[in-house]
């Protein structure tokens, strides 16, 4: 399994092979009972997630089917969400306690982290309606799965995936900019889901120039966890101060906020550092140089720079 557009497919065969495969490995997960659950939530959430950044990439060629499809996705991955909110909020918990652990006294925070794995506990009691949700999700995915023979993009080759690729690079560009003017939790959470999306299509693309893209993965990931673990301190602040009461004496509550916002000041730094690189270029510079990269690719070139013995004699530009 392949989660990128190979040399010897056009990218509508891509988009159609790459989406079979993450439905297939969805199902699999699905259908494997020695799986827990739980893993099996976070996995298939995450193949919706791969594959709306999929159709995502060639989103202006997808003719009619990109908002039905979006949304289908969505929908299905949110339905499960409950399950990984609550243990997102432990293993958040757990994060904090480990990058503080010299500066706190851990026992002062165990009652809160005791009241958080009794509220993970109360969703993992329900095992049979995980069970009938996952039944119903793969339904849903075997339904989906049917439609993709369907898909039908209006462009070949590099015009594909140039508007989708263009379009949401500029996004993150603009999300990265409103996030620092004003830092609200719904604007990093957009910066963060933008920066997802980019990560999702160098991968697809990273066949165009493997080392160089790579890099740029790497880079998009750590920028996503950065975010990622931002966001996941602003949820279990709000379960926090949604029932204060249920998580010990005021003190100890603002003791841990007041570290949930130190972490997320360290965070949001970071994220920074590595947004102003990752998003150094004007969207249309960015695209061009990816047209490059794919034109190279798709022509042989590259080989034969590394092949020829006059290096100096060949144009590539």
């Amino acid at each position: 399994m392949t989660f990128r557009i190979l040399a010897d497919e056009s990218v509508e065969e891509a988009v159609q092979r790459i989406a079979r495969e993450q439905l297939d490995s969805a199902i699999d997960e699905i259908n494997d009972q020695g799986l827990n659950r739980h893993v099996v939530v976070h996995q298939v959430r995450k193949r919706c997630k791969k594959i709306r950044g999929l159709v995502r990439l060639v989103r202006p060629q997808f003719e009619d089917a990109y908002d039905h499809e979006n949304a289908w996705y969505r929908d299905a991955a949110q339905r499960l969400s409950y399950v990984r909110d609550a243990q997102s909020s432990i293993d958040t918990f757990d994060k904090i306690m480990d990058h503080f652990q010299d500066q706190i006294d851990h026992k002062a925070f165990a009652p809160v982290r005791k009241r958080l794995t009794n509220r993970r506990k109360k969703v993992a009691k329900d095992e049979a309606g995980l069970r009938e949700r996952l039944d119903v999700f793969r339904e849903r995915l075997h339904e989906g799965r049917e439609r993709v023979a369907a898909w039908r993009l209006r462009e070949k080759g590099f015009s594909a995936v140039q508007g989708g690729l263009t379009k949401t690079y500029a996004r993150g560009c603009t999300a990265m900019t409103k996030a620092y003017q004003n830092p609200s939790t719904e604007n990093f959470h957009e910066w963060r889901k933008g920066v997802k999306y980019h990560w999702y299509h160098m991968r697809l693309l990273q066949s165009v120039w493997q080392e160089p893209m790579q890099a740029r993965c790497d880079a998009a990931d750590l920028l996503s966890d950065y975010l990622g673990d931002d966001h996941d301190l602003s949820i279990l602040r709000e379960t926090l101060l949604d029932r204060p009461a249920d998580f010990g004496d005021e003190a100890t509550l603002q003791a841990l906020l007041g570290l949930l916002t130190q972490r997320q000041v360290e965070l949001r730094a970071q994220a920074k550092w590595l947004g102003v690189r990752l998003y150094a270029e004007k969207p249309q510079r960015f695209s061009k140089r990816l047209h490059s990269y794919w034109n190279a690719w798709r022509s042989g070139v590259e080989t034969e720079l590394q092949t020829t013995r006059e290096p100096e004699s060949i144009t590539i530009c």
